[in-house]
């Protein structure tokens, strides 16, 4: 984590104005990696970067929706994905329609007012839940496909549960009343650009109680880094930009003098979060272990997914 200190350090001495427009873009990123990656790891990054340009609502359209009766819907793929129409009879579900229509309308008082008159341009055409990712197990997911002019002009919204902070019972609770609202505040604030969708409500659903949601487009040219396909001069690399990456949005949200100051110049703090990370990479190893060992011994039901 040197270059996080490192980086966390310049912040200290640099104006307000200028670390918050602070960033790294996509060309930043390759003039920051240019001749740390061999042949290989320069491509790769190209690749990926390609890749995630391709990453929005229509790419998004072309694989999770199919045409019923001459209109887009969302395509069932069970247990990941599953309609609203596979999920209830018709007059819940007719219910629970409208309460999304509202969701929506709602929700758009929370975003800024040029972005709130594009939204208004849509209208909710099928939502369906959605499994949603280790971070957030437990908690519920949903994906609302938008029709804009036409069927070919699709947004695709994802609403996500946000429940209260685990950090909440040792550091006192939020100062924002809806978990939503706190999620993307602290998004807002730590992100050098965040989805121009983003925004929060409160519903109450099906099963009469009421939870808090934040709401962001499904893609908006999200790219996702393989360490696991890295050689170690890449892996190196990408750690350092995770590492200035993480500096800048402490140094926006927190006390960056006293952060750097706390840090110092020696390397203390870098050895520390060395032996924590390989401690924690060795719990990790452990409790995947146990659950496979519980799924082989049928103390745990597992169903194996198809790959993509």
């Amino acid at each position: 984590m040197r270059s996080y200190r490192e980086a966390m350090i310049r912040f200290a001495g640099m104006r307000n104005l200028d670390v918050w427009y602070a960033k790294i873009d996509a060309e930043r990123v390759q003039a920051l990696t240019a001749g740390q990656l061999h042949k290989r790891g320069e491509k790769n990054l190209a690749r990926a970067m390609a890749k995630a340009r391709t990453r929005d609502s229509l790419q998004a359209f072309d694989k999770l929706t199919e045409t019923v009766d001459g209109r887009p819907r969302i395509a069932a793929d069970p247990p990941l994905l599953v309609p609203i129409t596979h999920l209830l009879p018709d007059i819940e579900r007719s219910a629970l329609e409208r309460e999304f229509g509202g969701l929506i309308e709602r929700y758009g008082r929370t975003l800024a007012s040029d972005r709130r008159t594009l939204l208004e341009d849509y209208r909710l055409a099928d939502v369906a839940r959605k499994v949603v990712g280790v971070g957030s197990v437990g908690t519920r997911c949903w994906i609302l496909l938008l029709l804009g002019r036409d069927g070919q002009d699709p947004l695709f919204l994802q609403a996500k549960e946000a429940d209260t902070s685990v950090l909440a019972a040792h550091v006192g609770a939020s100062q924002y009343r809806n978990q939503g609202e706190r999620v993307v505040s602290g998004q807002r604030l730590m992100q050098a650009a965040s989805d121009i969708f983003l925004g929060w409500e409160r519903v109450i659903g099906i099963d009469g109680k009421q939870r808090d949601f934040y709401l962001r487009q499904l893609r908006d040219w999200k790219g996702i880094a393989m360490p696991e396909t890295m050689l170690p001069e890449g892996m190196r690399a990408f750690g350092e930009l995770c590492g200035v990456t993480l500096a800048r949005a402490h140094a926006r949200s927190g006390d960056r003098i006293a952060i750097a100051a706390y840090l110092g110049s020696g390397d203390a703090f870098d050895r520390a979060l060395a032996t924590f990370a390989e401690a924690y990479a060795d719990q990790n190893e452990r409790d995947h272990q146990a659950l496979v060992d519980a799924v082989r011994a049928g103390r745990m039901p597992a169903e194996e997914l198809p790959t993509t």
